[in-house]
């Protein structure tokens, strides 16, 4: 899936809107299968979800405090999704 088909969610107060009807604080999109980069300070910085792919093994970590948005490859509509789920 390309940047261009991922969906943009903007952090508000700490929170996203990941679904119509469900918030969530950014802090789970660290830990979300659906999380592919953090928008911090106008600069993309890959999720930490992803150190478990054996494609990416992304190791940096992300400032919280100063995300903007969030690149989310959940199009179904599944939402929040641990990668606890796969990895455990």
């Amino acid at each position: 899936m390309g940047h261009n088909q991922y969906r943009l969610i903007p952090v508000m107060n700490g929170k996203v809107q990941c679904l119509e009807k469900k918030e969530e604080p950014v802090d789970h999109c660290r830990f979300c299968i659906h999380a592919r980069e953090f928008c911090v300070n106008g600069r993309f910085v890959t999720s930490p979800s992803l150190a478990y792919c054996t494609q990416c093994r992304i190791t940096e970590e992300v400032n919280l405090k100063n995300v903007e948005s969030v690149r989310c490859a959940d199009r179904q509509g599944e939402g929040f999704h641990s990668i606890a789920n796969i990895i455990g």
